[in-house]
C-alpha cells in the first residue's frame, strides 16, 4: 500500500469514526423517547462496523439483546408492561426537565411557573 493510499485510508477511518460516533451518540440520547432511538443506535454501529471489527461485534450483540427484550416484553402481563411504560415516561419527563424543555415553554408562553425551570440552568 502506498503512502497516499495509507493516508486516504486513515482519513476514511477517521471520517467513519466521527460520523458513526455522532450517529451513535444521537441514538443513545434518543433511546428513551418515542421514535427510532434504537434504529439510530444500530445505524451508528453499522457505520462504525465498516472500519472497526469491535463495532460489528457490538452491533450483532446489541441486535440480539434488543430482539430478546422485545420478545420478553411481548410475553409479559399488563402490570409489567405498565411498569415499563411508566419508568420510561419518568425518564423522558425528567430528561426534558433537566435540559430545560419545560423552561422554554414557560418562557415562550409567559406562564410564570418557576418550578418548570431546570435546576441546571
Amino acid at each position: 500500500m502506498s503512502s497516499e493510499q495509507k493516508k486516504r485510508h486513515r482519513v476514511q477511518r477517521f471520517t467513519t469514526a466521527v460520523a458513526g460516533g455522532a450517529v451513535l451518540i444521537v441514538g443513545v440520547i434518543a433511546i428513551p423517547y418515542p421514535g427510532p432511538g434504537w434504529l439510530i443506535v444500530f445505524a451508528g454501529l453499522a457505520i462504525l462496523s465498516r472500519e472497526f471489527p469491535w463495532a460489528a461485534r457490538l452491533l450483532k450483540f446489541g441486535r440480539s439483546k434488543y430482539d430478546a427484550w422485545n420478545d420478553w416484553i411481548k410475553q409479559q402481563n399488563v402490570f409489567i408492561k405498565s411498569i415499563t411504560f411508566t419508568l420510561t415516561a419518568v425518564v423522558v419527563i425528567a430528561t426534558i426537565w433537566f435540559v430545560n424543555g419545560y423552561g422554554l415553554i414557560n418562557n415562550w408562553f409567559r406562564l410564570g411557573q418557576d418550578w418548570l425551570e431546570s435546576p441546571f440552568v
